[in-house]
């Protein structure tokens, strides 16, 4: 087993990953609330599972330590000190304004086994579970339209997304949408008290109480010296830069290069526009192959951020930044719009890597897989029919938190 983060690349070989195997928040999507959990679709969860169980199996048949976030998160709560704080928070952080139904909340978890509690929690709580005492407030009284008195957290088996290791420590996000923001804070329960996870001395580069957004699935570590940002609908400007005045400021690594990515809905994140694959080679959609807006972000002589903007082709910038002679960038689809459009949609660019040039990718993107195939990459592909209706692929099913240097 695994103890403390390690993770100073995107292409090392992927030794422990946290993951969410769906459960029952699945089944709380409806077509009125797709939009507002971020959903295209409804899948069906039990396949989701099966899915789910044989990428886990695929990982752990490749050596990788694959630990749960309820069962990691269950061991802290097992303080009922912990608990009671973390419940707290949950609360304040689903904003729940009655009194009545918080103090009906607390009674709730209070009395549920560590594991069984962790469950509720994401898969939400309905009004009808919960008897509240007396009426204190009109709000105790009037429910109103929505069901749940605390909302399902169905995005949470793309756990990428609300944390990132980074070499020995993490930043813990402060979520784009209310939909995700919770998922953060079990995280940052993860990190502060469970030591199979991390160590006391492993770094926090940010937390979710931190004013302005950012997501993992923009942070991308690049090498032991540079880390990716992506700015994008869901990264903020300043987010970005506080990260980066953290990271650098109090660790080994010496630049930041910040992407500014097209805000469209297919481009997420920057994982769902590029991600590294090897040394040298880079999955990638071909609209950001152009001249893209990158910024340098570094220290000074006296230890204070500055800037440096570029505006190149992608893969000279990435060759430069990096060190190489040059990068070879292998297009989502290839040459054909068409079908580059068809697997973008379902994150033909969300590739994990799990070791120099060895892969793992959605089987729907057979195209783009034939095309690594074709550029020397050992290529594993699972079977992503409903997952992949999270907007989500490989990439963004695991929290990698230890990786073998390069």
């Amino acid at each position: 087993m695994y103890k403390g983060i390690n993770n100073y690349s995107e292409i090392g070989t992927l030794k422990k990953v946290l993951v969410h195997k769906p459960g029952a928040e699945l089944e709380a999507l409806t077509p009125d609330t797709l939009g507002k959990l971020l959903f295209e679709d409804i899948p069906f969860l039990t396949v989701a599972q099966k899915e789910h169980d044989a990428f886990a199996k695929l990982l752990e048949d490749n050596g990788v330590e694959v630990a749960y976030i309820v069962d990691e998160a269950a061991k802290v709560m097992e303080d009922p000190r912990v608990r009671q704080e973390f419940i707290e928070e949950f609360l304040k952080l689903s904003r729940i304004n009655s009194k009545g139904m918080k103090a009906a909340l607390m009674v709730y978890f209070m009395g549920m086994e560590p594991a069984a509690m962790i469950k509720k929690v994401i898969a939400g709580i309905k009004r009808s579970e919960i008897k509240t005492a007396k009426p204190t407030s009109l709000m105790d009284l009037i429910e109103g339209e929505d069901p749940f008195a605390s909302e399902p957290m169905p995005n949470l088996f793309m756990p990428r997304d609300p944390a990132a290791c980074v070499g020995n420590g993490i930043a813990i996000c402060n979520m784009h949408t209310d939909a995700r923001r919770r998922e953060a804070l079990i995280l940052r329960y993860i990190y502060k008290y469970n030591r199979d996870i991390a160590n006391e001395e492993d770094s926090l580069w940010y937390d979710l109480r931190d004013p302005f957004s950012i997501e993992g699935g923009d942070i991308a570590v690049l090498n032991k010296d540079v880390v990716a940002v992506g700015l994008s609908p869901r990264t903020t400007i300043i987010g970005a830069e506080t990260f980066a005045r953290n990271l650098l400021q109090n660790s080994e690594f010496k630049k930041v290069l910040a992407f500014n990515i097209p805000k469209y809905s297919a481009f997420s994140h920057l994982d769902t526009v590029f991600t590294m694959v090897d040394y040298d080679k880079f999955t990638i959609h071909p609209e950001v192959e152009g001249p893209m807006e990158v910024y340098e972000i570094s220290l000074n002589d006296k230890g204070e951020l500055k800037f440096v903007a570029m505006k190149d082709e992608l893969n000279k910038v990435l060759a430069k930044e990096l060190g190489l002679p040059a990068v070879n960038l292998i297009r989502c689809g290839g040459n054909n719009i068409l079908v580059s459009q068809r697997e973008q949609w379902n994150d033909g660019s969300n590739t994990l890597c799990i070791a120099p040039g060895k892969v793992v990718t959605s089987d729907r993107n057979y195209v783009t897989n034939e095309l690594l195939e074709k550029n020397g990459l050992e290529v594993l592909t699972v079977s992503l029919s409903e997952l992949s209706r999270g907007k989500g692929g490989p990439r963004c099913m695991v929290c990698p938190v230890v990786r073998e240097d390069l």
